[in-house]
Order: structure tokens, then C-alpha cells, then sequence
């Protein structure tokens, strides 16, 4: 049976699955005062990041419309599988849960089927599940059986990131119930983790490397057995401190497989320059 993968733009791929034809990006919009970027492949992160160096409105996104998943789902595959960011973190879940209703409606039962997928998480996270995915497509199992067992493994997978500033998620509403209060004060880094797709605070560390070496340590902590496991490890303009992570783990654990990969457009609007992203 032939597949396809789509995510949205948050979901950050190597250079390798970039070419790979199973895949495609639905691509956000971003918002940087009254300059808007389409978060493709276009995108330019150091351009990008000057830009919101320079601004003083908060960057903001926009979800892809039902009709760009519609537009999407028209394509000459038996199956596919949609990963998106937390319905908590943005309106893409839902936008292609509608797209799949508007193609259903308009191609009745054709035979096509289309899991669509919260990821419960972001980036790395929805890398991480993509790969998972493809080795089910590729052992061929049937399209309800990887559906229920992508399931399991989104509520099973963890997510944790330290970023230099929480202050993009602050004031776009994407820390209910906590504050970006002493982030900044007395280079206080908060440890950050996810629950259901919420954000959540771990716990805090003086200065980045700490809270990098901390947020491993809780890792490595609630990871468990690793050997099955990939470590997806994603960066906003700083692989050398994303090879720290990776080798801080290393020191102590077993992976499956190790993934580095940069942040697209998304991933880098609320991570900031300089944020780390580690699933497993």
C-alpha cells in the first residue's frame, strides 16, 4: 500500500527526508508586525531572526487552512498520515480534521484513508513520530493498526526543551497557567516538559548549560529503557549546544538512533534563538 506523511511546519525534517516523497509540509504563516512569512522552504532562519530582533511586536503564527490538508489529501496514495502540533500550541489540528472532512465530502468513499494526528508536542516531537510512522508503513502493517499504535506512542513519548526566553509563548497565550516571571532574572533557565500536549515546568537551573545538563537528567530519568528509542534533538541556530545534549545523554544511555536537526520556521518563532527541543 502506498503512503504519504504530512505535517505541518512545525514538524522538523532532516535534509534527507526533505527529498524523500513520502513526506510534505503544509506550510503556517508567520507574523513579524506587518511582514508576513510563509513558513516553507523558502524560509530564511537568520533573515527571520534579525527581523524579530529588530521588531517590537511579538512574532506570532497563523494555522494552514483546511483547504491547503484538502489540496493536500487529493494526491495518488492509499494512505495517509497527518502530524500536527499540539491542539494547544496551535489551530493546525483541527484545521486538518476539517480538511479531511471538506475531501471526504467532496470524494465520498474512494477507497483513501487519512489518520489525522495531534502530536501532543512540536518539532522534534512530531519528527519523532513521523519516523515512527514510516517504519510501520514500511513493515506494511495495516492502516487501523499503525493508527492505534502512533497513539500509544504519542502518549508515550516525552518532550523537554530549554529555551533563553519563554517570553514568545508568554504573550502569544501558550503558558496557561504558568509565568515567564524570573526566566530572565538572575539567568534562571526554567526546565520545561509537556503533558497532554500542555506545557509544564520541570524545574530550573543558573545559566543555559545547567539547565541543558538538568533537563538530561530528567530525560534520562523518565526515559526508561532507550534502546528502542530515538533521541530527536532540535536547535533555533545553535547545533553545537544541540551536540552538548546529545552527548550528555550519551554518556549515560543507549539509543535506537540519534537525530539532530535544525528549526524551521515555527519551532523557531517560539523556541528563540538559541532553543533546545528534545524528544524521545
Amino acid at each position: 500500500m502506498s503512503y504519504k506523511i504530512i505535517g505541518d511546519s512545525c514538524l522538523d525534517l532532516t535534509a534527507d527526508l526533505k527529498k524523500d516523497p513520502h513526506f510534505q509540509i503544509i506550510p503556517l504563516t508567520l507574523q513579524v508586525g506587518n511582514t508576513h512569512v510563509i513558513d516553507d522552504e523558502t524560509f530564511d532562519q537568520k533573515s527571520f531572526l534579525e527581523l524579530v530582533k529588530s521588531s517590537s511586536e511579538c512574532p506570532k503564527t497563523a494555522c494552514p487552512s483546511p483547504e491547503l490538508y484538502k489540496e493536500a489529501f487529493e494526491c495518488d496514495v492509499d494512505q495517509i498520515f497527518v502530524i500536527t502540533l499540539s491542539e494547544h500550541l496551535s489551530g493546525s489540528y483541527n484545521s486538518a480534521v476539517l480538511g479531511k472532512r471538506l475531501y471526504e465530502e467532496e470524494h465520498g468513499n474512494d477507497g483513501k484513508k487519512i489518520a489525522v494526528l495531534g502530536s501532543d508536542s512540536a518539532s522534534s516531537g512530531q519528527l519523532n513520530i513521523a519516523l515512527y510512522i514510516q517504519s510501520l508503513c514500511q513493515a506494511s502493517l495495516p492502516f487501523e493498526e499503525i493508527e492505534e499504535k502512533a497513539k500509544t506512542f504519542i502518549k508515550n513519548m516525552k518532550t523537554y526543551f530549554v529555551l533563553e526566553s519563554l517570553d514568545t509563548l508568554r504573550k502569544n497565550g501558550r503558558l496557561t497557567g504558568l509565568q515567564a516571571f524570573f526566566a530572565t532574572a538572575l539567568n534562571i533557565k526554567p526546565v520545561m516538559g509537556a503533558t497532554s500536549g500542555v506545557i509544564i515546568k520541570l524545574d530550573q537551573a543558573r545559566g543555559i548549560n545547567k539547565a541543558l545538563t538538568r533537563m538530561v537528567e530528567i530525560a534520562l530519568k523518565d526515559g526508561g529503557d532507550t534502546r528502542d528509542k530515538v533521541l530527536a534533538i532540535a536547535h533555533c541556530n545553535n547545533p553545537e549546544r544541540a551536540e552538548f545534549v546529545k552527548q550528555e545523554m550519551l554518556k549515560h544511555a543507549v539509543f535506537k538512533d540519534v537525530i539532530i536537526v535544525g528549526t524551521a520556521g515555527v519551532a523557531t518563532v517560539y523556541a528563540n534563538d538559541g532553543g533546545i527541543i528534545l524528544t524521545l
